[in-house]
């Protein structure tokens, strides 16, 4: 038995790769069959122009201010120097703060300062201002505690300062902004931020409804189970548990956009990433769109179990909030794809905002899954032992692949700026 799913396994990868990077997503944004991949064409940023688009400290960019970080605070030893030679650093106040930054900032600068030396040759990046312990930069500035740099480059070409943000965006930091004609802004979440740990998933005591009657918490479900769903034109069936494409347990902690609508009553919570539909506009025939959490607002439909549970209704989101849950956290995967939680439809995927295209590409695990209930049906029955990664903590290992891959072929725009979890 573990021989023959370690097989199933291995096969799967062999799928993925083969199948998925070479034809699947050919005609998409990715590479063609046999086709050498061609550069990323890099756009320059605008003056002013900051990405992603949104608030410096909110969830969906660097996050939160945790508070100032002082010599002789606890927190100090947050902060790391940074020596690299291919990094200029002005350090005017001559006391060495400038070089001072958190791991995760250090990370990115230093692959920026790589990026800027291949984009210009002879050209260094130049780090004018980082950590801050005079009190010169606005009220909880992440300068404060390490997690900001405002960069140049060291030959001070202006006409370099668009191109060399969009390097600070490639090389992965969480915010960057082109604030001034004279720098760059560029930040990152802080390293324990419950912001940087934030994946597509639900808290543990959110309900499903079962086949046989009744509901069940989602963090107790098992292989086996059959779950209420949804399918692409809005009709409700159940479909088979299949496995947590992620799971942390209590009390792991999450941040939660919390999703409230009257008419029905509903009150969902879901991760940052983790993808709902929204209904058209009235009058509108087009499909319902999958959205991240974290861009839902109200006055926008989501779809709510009626009452009698016989159907779906659109149902107008009154309030959007925010809520930190020790419940932990769980997203799991149904072979419909789709998923009825506390009796809102949401989406078993997170990260990308194609459900179609995610739902496409766990196309081969659904297939493996399949198979190995047919050869070994035992397997399937919550009472028997459940398939790896069916119910083990932490990210899925073919989500992980899945991302990996994604984040090779597809535009950083397709995927939510917090991607999975760290």
């Amino acid at each position: 038995m573990d021989g023959m799913l370690l097989l199933t396994r291995f096969l799967l990868v062999g799928i993925v790769c083969a199948f998925l990077v070479c034809s699947g997503l050919a005609c998409g944004p990715g590479r063609g069959i046999g086709k050498r991949r061609h550069p990323k064409k890099l756009t320059p940023l605008a003056y002013k122009q900051f990405i992603p688009n949104v608030a410096e400290k909110t969830l969906g960019a660097s996050g939160r201010y945790e508070g100032k970080i002082t010599r002789n605070s606890e927190r100090f030893k947050e902060l790391t120097p940074n020596y690299n030679p291919d990094i200029i650093f002005k350090d005017e106040e001559n006391t060495g703060a400038d070089r001072l930054m958190t791991q995760r900032c250090k990370d990115k600068l230093n692959a920026l300062a790589i990026s800027v030396m291949n984009q210009w040759p002879g050209v260094k990046l130049r780090v004018t201002e980082g950590w801050d312990e005079d009190g010169h930069h606005s009220e909880e500035s992440l300068h404060y505690e390490g997690r900001a740099v405002d960069i140049t480059t060291s030959d001070r070409d202006r006409s370099k300062y668009g191109m060399m943000a969009r390097l600070a965006v490639e090389a992965g930091f969480d915010w960057v902004y082109y604030e001034s004609k004279a720098h760059i802004h560029c930040s990152v979440k802080a390293e324990n931020s419950v912001a940087a740990k934030s994946g597509g998933c639900f808290p543990g005591w959110a309900t499903v409804h079962l086949e046989q009657g009744g509901t069940k918490l989602v963090k107790d479900l098992s292989p086996g189970d059959r779950v209420l769903t949804a399918d692409a034109e809005g009709q409700l069936l159940y479909s088979d548990f299949l496995a947590f494409l992620d799971r942390e347990e209590a009390p792991a902690h999450k941040l939660f956009y919390v999703i409230e609508t009257r008419h029905p009553r509903a009150r969902l919570l879901l991760t940052a990433a983790h993808l709902l539909f929204v209904a058209p506009p009235q009058h509108n025939h087009s499909q319902p769109q999958p959205l991240f959490a974290s861009r839902v607002r109200p006055g926008q439909h989501v779809y709510v179990l009626g009452e009698g549970g016989q159907r779906l209704l659109p149902a107008a989101v009154h309030s959007v909030s925010l809520r930190e849950e020790a419940s932990g956290a769980y997203a799991p995967l149904t072979s419909q794809g789709t998923i009825l939680i506390n009796r809102v439809l949401a989406s078993c995927y997170a990260v990308i905002e194609e459900h179609s295209w995610a739902h496409w590409a766990f196309a081969p695990f659904r297939v493996a899954h399949a198979l190995l209930a047919m050869l070994c049906p035992s397997s399937n029955l919550p009472s028997s032992s459940p398939p790896p990664d069916a119910t083990a903590g932490g990210i899925h290992w073919y989500s992980r692949l899945l991302y990996q891959i994604g984040r090779w072929v597809l535009d950083s725009d397709t995927l939510h700026p917090l991607g999975m979890a760290s």
